[in-house]
């Protein structure tokens, strides 16, 4: 590790001095691109991130938001929203990169005083055909289930997608809700001078030095072997005694102030903790409880061993947290103090680190970087037989079943889960406020690589749709932006187009951005990821039940919001279909109005006329149907328009199908939002018959569905 000589200079212009050993790895891993954003953060501001709901917005450990009708309430019932990218660790140790990623996140909603209430992950790999590409998937897989199962916090919801450019690099973004309430609220900022700065948790190794770094550089083709010593090491049994004790140290009011430690390790949360309250500290490292002999002061300070968190605690109340981590059998160091001069860090009596904090956090001077706009793709439309691309779609493992993944998961765990994953949204219930919290999380790379602003909005839109389905309206959202090598004036257009088009949709959509994540660098010598924009939104309704994805067995079929029916134009850019047959097309249009079409599919999902509702994104209208079909009931339908592929296919985001037993009402409701159509309606007999309009037909029974939506199974077990 060594800091850029442009750094230096700026590092020894503001101390007067050349920066020692110490504060020279402290400075290149805090003003690193993982923790500085330094070419992201000139990007952010086009976030909304302010509303009535948001009670903490962007820039501590996790967001805090109100749910609605609790804000006038002396114990307002709060949520915490956090995000975290975990991708370098996860392509180097698919297991350990991936259970650190859940324990890094769940550490965050700790840190706000909050209890974790359930998990969403979102994962990306290269091709599933290739063996790498599974090694990697069914580690991840194992370390996300090992960390979540063991803390006992539910994986609820999620994606999984596979794409040929995520080869050399992979994605794991994890996202966290927790729950706590108004007067249990603790904060990042240090509060006051002369109160104590405690470490509890597990011993600090040496595992993790230079993560921060090591995620702020591109992936070497010797990475597995070589970038090793930079990935942590979990032990999810110490973070649930980790929990435990934080409950019961917000419960008794101990906490001034908390941050968990993640990257670069204690330099890092120590340093912002007190940077945040325009404070200084005064650290002694040799006094850190730690598990490896002769460690040096450089070692201590940013090694990023988990299952550890710093806390701010008055004087008087040390004893207590003491106390109380010995009855967890968690270590414990009181390890300096809150001071309202710089930072300090001193190793057998000497100082090692002397620095101001806010410079240290706030410095890092941010990137102008040259971007280029993406090309707009030619429309080039296969040839196919629709039987065969329909079973080649269903089948396809982005599009497949994923239930070999979220069936490794706990998702009952808490006794909190309403709907669990494999709906379009998963339904925690929150009984404090007697409302039900939707969860949906994922991306979309096939639509980012083809049209990167247009993709990202349509995400945002996808996950709003998700929520609306389940009877839910969107409170607010969290993001994890990841991208490429921003020195590349391509990938950097890309990524500033998916970071425009997210807060776009979102704005739209009246639903703030409270906080998030960025990961660049993610490239290797197999070239950048596509712009990947993660979104984890939550929803609120009331109640915790919601109309189910799959068919009854009577009731009429509608189609709502597809733009295409009144215009005739039925883009298939970005669709799995152009994927699996060598396509490109533009990227569909969206509803004009996206934030009514939401609030009324919302409204009519709650209809007791309402049978069952399912978004219709990802695979298009042939993948949606078949996810219907149940082997107690079957559907019969039409499909709309005069070109059965693209009818079938295409991917505009912002669709859903609801099966109603007064599709008058349905009608009415949209009137002015958004086109309906009617498909067709149930049948008893467990079967999908699709008339394509020109006298062919696709008829599938349920039982021949599953079995190709098995893909990811077959070839696993």
């Amino acid at each position: 590790m060594s800091l850029a000589d442009s750094d230096r200079e700026l590092v020894v212009e503001e101390l007067g001095r050349e920066p020692t050993p110490a504060e020279a790895t402290l400075f290149e891993n805090l003003w690193s691109e993982h923790c500085a954003y330094r070419s992201s953060r000139p990007l952010l501001s086009a976030f909304e991130s302010e509303g009535d709901q948001v009670v903490v917005g962007p820039g501590d450990d996790a967001a805090v938001v109100a749910l609605p009708g609790e804000d006038n309430e002396e114990s307002a019932t709060y949520i915490t929203m956090g995000i975290e990218s975990h991708n370098h660790p996860s392509y180097v140790d698919p297991f350990d990169g991936a259970a650190t990623g859940v324990g890094g996140i769940v550490r965050d909603t700790l840190s706000m005083g909050a209890y974790p209430i359930a998990l969403a992950d979102s994962l990306y790999f290269g091709e599933f055909d290739r063996e790498h590409s599974k090694y990697l998937f069914e580690g991840v897989v194992e370390g996300i289930s090992h960390y979540g199962n063991c803390i006992g916090v539910p994986t609820v919801a999620g994606s999984v997608d596979f794409h040929p450019d995520y080869e050399g690099n992979p994605l794991v973004n994890v996202a966290c809700v927790g729950l706590t309430n108004e007067e249990r609220l603790v904060t990042a900022e240090a509060q006051e001078p002369g109160n104590k700065l405690v470490l509890v948790g597990n011993a600090t190794g040496r595992d993790g030095l230079g993560g921060a770094s090591f995620a702020s550089e591109d992936l070497a083709e010797d990475a597995e072997t070589e970038d090793r010593p930079a990935v942590q090491v979990g032990d999810p049994y110490a973070e649930k005694l980790l929990i435990e004790a934080n409950e019961v140290l917000v419960d008794e009011g101990l906490i001034q102030s908390a941050r968990d430690l993640g990257a670069a390790g204690l330099g890092g949360a120590s340093s912002e903790l007190v940077a945040k309250g325009g404070l200084g500290a005064r650290i002694e490292l040799d006094r850190v409880h730690q598990r490896e002999p002769n460690m040096s002061p450089l070692e201590i300070l940013l090694a990023e061993s988990q299952e550890r968190m710093c806390y701010e605690v008055e004087p008087d109340d040390v004893d207590r947290v003491r106390e109380i981590a010995e009855r967890f059998d968690l270590g414990c160091s009181v390890i300096g103090e809150v001071t309202d001069g710089n930072y300090v860090c001193t190793f057998e009596g000497e100082p090692v680190v002397d620095v101001d904090a806010h410079f240290l956090g706030e410095g890092a001077p941010m990137n102008d970087l040259e971007r280029v706009g993406p090309e707009q793709p030619a429309t080039d439309l296969p040839e196919v037989d629709l039987e065969e691309a329909f079973e080649a779609i269903v089948s396809s493992p982005n599009t497949a079943s994923k239930r070999w993944v979220y069936r490794q998961y706990d998702h009952e765990v808490g006794v909190r889960t309403s709907v669990g994953p494999g709906d379009d949204a998963a339904i925690i219930a929150i009984r404090e406020a007697e409302q039900g919290l939707t969860i949906s999380s994922g991306a979309a790379p096939n639509w980012t690589s083809t049209a990167p602003y247009e993709g990202a909005r349509a995400i945002a839109l996808e996950n709003a749709t998700n929520i609306a389905a389940k009877g839910a309206t969107p409170l607010a959202a969290v993001d994890c932006l990841n991208g490429g090598n921003p020195e590349k004036p391509d990938v950097y257009g890309g990524f500033t187009g998916i970071v425009d088009g997210l807060a776009d949709m979102c704005e739209t959509l009246s639903t703030p951005v409270v906080g998030g994540n960025v990961s660049l660098y993610n490239d290797s010598v197999a070239g950048p990821i596509p712009p990947t924009p993660t979104l984890a939104m939550v929803g609120t309704k009331d109640g915790y039940d919601a109309p189910p994805l799959e068919a009854a067995g009577e009731g009429t079929l509608l189609l709502v919001g597809d733009v295409g029916l009144e215009t005739g134009d039925r883009r298939l850019g970005g669709s799995e279909y152009l994927a699996r047959f060598d396509g490109s097309d533009r990227f569909p249009a969206l509803p004009s109005e996206p934030a009514a079409l939401v609030e009324t599919l919302a409204a009519v999902a709650n209809d007791d006329a309402t049978l069952a509702v399912h978004d219709v994104s990802h695979g298009g209208l042939a993948v949606a149907l078949a996810e219907m079909v149940t082997e107690d009931a079957g559907l019969d339908v039409t499909v709309p328009g005069d070109d059965p592929a693209a009818a079938l296919f295409h991917e505009q985001p912002g669709r859903a199908l609801v099966q109603t037993e007064s599709p008058g009402a349905v009608r009415e409701a949209f009137d002015g939002v958004a086109p309906v159509r009617e498909l067709g309606s149930a049948t008893a007999d467990g079967a999908l018959a699709i008339d394509l309009g020109d006298g062919r037909m696709i008829e599938i029974d349920a039982a021949t569905i599953r079995d190709l939506r098995a893909t990811i199974e077959r070839e696993l077990e």
